[in-house]
């Protein structure tokens, strides 16, 4: 095999370097692929650096986004004995919670169509909720244990991930085009310095920019920001095992509602803090902090969690996940741009989904196989806004 100058145009170019990104790199690399990844901040400086490191399959029905969810598992699980100390991998599992019985109910349904999809679930009656979690509220009516949900640090995985994957990192360079020759196809990107960087392939990693980047590239992909809070306490003993999350952040997730939604997700760091959140709402990129949207979620985590009700909030912070109207992210070729790729819209699944989306992405790249059903992820499957409206 020839020995490639290092100033040669890589195979392929990937825009972002969160946590998508890097996963795209890495996998990418691992085919045999020479990489660049690019990015106009520094790694993991937009919705990966703002998330809370979830790898869940409990939060999702049997579907396309529950099978990359699987594909994803085993796959961070191979990634894990190389990142597990620098990135905080933990597989502590999840425990969904119901209040009463009508909740309880439900979650039964959901986790024996769960359980025919191949993820493994535990119903826990509420006289046994404390074996799990000592400090959960008294009066729960139970929950369901799911062994297969794990966590990272986001910003290390990412950054881990990048140093593994022998890419080559340009930070603070923004695409500011697509070049493309005389047939339309991929040649390449400009930034906003003038630099042109020639590869026959692009992968738009861009998170919750990626619609920007895409119009860039002279297509649509309709990707809307939703910001959510996190809440992180001060350094405490380990008080919260599992990821606990009350049975109303499901339909939370799936729902298409802009207002402000809150249901109460609780866990545990290694580092001490306890994350608390979530919210969901669709007010573009606007980051002023929301009283109310902390404050709902302060009152969730203490109802579930009485113990972190006079602990101190050391801060608050927002992040933005990259949606897209049916809730399942864009990934591979997009026809109308022969050599441009996409990997974005995973909203807030972004770094569960990234090892299985660039897996995806490298085989796509190769014309390997996929070994998964990618029609459900196609980015052209949005039909053109006949007002003309982006994204």
């Amino acid at each position: 095999m020839p020995t490639r100058h290092p100033t040669a145009a890589p195979d392929v170019i990937v825009v972002g370097a969160g946590m998508i990104g890097a996963a795209c790199a890495y996998y990418a690399s691992r085919a045999g692929l020479s990489v660049t990844v690019l990015d106009r901040g520094p790694v993991a400086g937009g919705t990966t650096g703002a998330g809370e490191g979830n790898l869940l399959v409990s939060d999702k029905e049997p579907g396309p986004e529950l099978d990359l969810a699987l594909l994803s598992h085993r796959l961070w699980r191979e990634l894990a004995p190389a990142l597990r100390a620098e990135a905080e991998f933990e597989p502590k599992g999840g425990l969904v919670v119901a209040s009463d019985e009508t909740g309880l109910d439900a979650l039964r349904r959901f986790a024996k169509a769960q359980g025919a999809a191949g993820v493994e679930t535990g119903e826990i009656p509420g006289d046994r909720l404390h074996d799990l979690e000592p400090h959960l509220a008294e009066g729960l009516a139970g929950a369901f244990h799911y062994p297969q949900d794990a966590q990272v640090q986001p910003a290390l995985a990412a950054s881990h991930l990048l140093r593994a994957s022998g890419a080559r990192l340009r930070l603070g360079e923004e695409v500011t085009a697509l070049l493309t020759g005389p047939d339309g196809a991929v040649r390449g990107v400009r930034t906003a310095t003038g630099v042109r960087l020639h590869a026959p392939r692009v992968v738009n990693a861009a998170g919750t920019w990626g619609g920007a980047f895409a119009r860039l590239a002279g297509t649509e992909l309709p990707v809307l920001p939703r910001r959510g809070f996190v809440l992180v306490t001060e350094p405490l003993p380990r008080l919260v095992r599992h990821k606990v999350y009350a049975a109303d952040y499901v339909a939370d997730v799936a729902s298409d509602s802009a207002a402000l939604q809150t249901s109460a997700v609780v866990e545990g760091t290694p580092a001490g803090p306890v994350l608390i959140g979530a919210s969901r709402e669709r007010v573009g990129f606007d980051r002023t902090p929301s009283t109310e949207a902390l404050r709902r979620l302060a009152r969730g985590a203490a109802r579930l969690f009485p113990v972190l009700a006079d602990v101190r909030v050391m801060r608050a912070y927002a992040g933005f996940r990259p949606y897209l109207p049916d809730h399942l992210p864009a990934i591979g070729p997009d026809p109308r741009v022969p050599g441009l790729l996409h990997a974005c819209g995973h909203e807030g699944a972004g770094i569960g989904l990234a090892p299985a989306t660039g897996l995806l992405i490298s085989r796509f790249l190769t014309g390997a196989p996929p070994g998964l059903d990618t029609r459900p992820f196609r980015p052209e499957r949005f039909p053109p806004d006949p007002l003309g409206r982006t994204a």
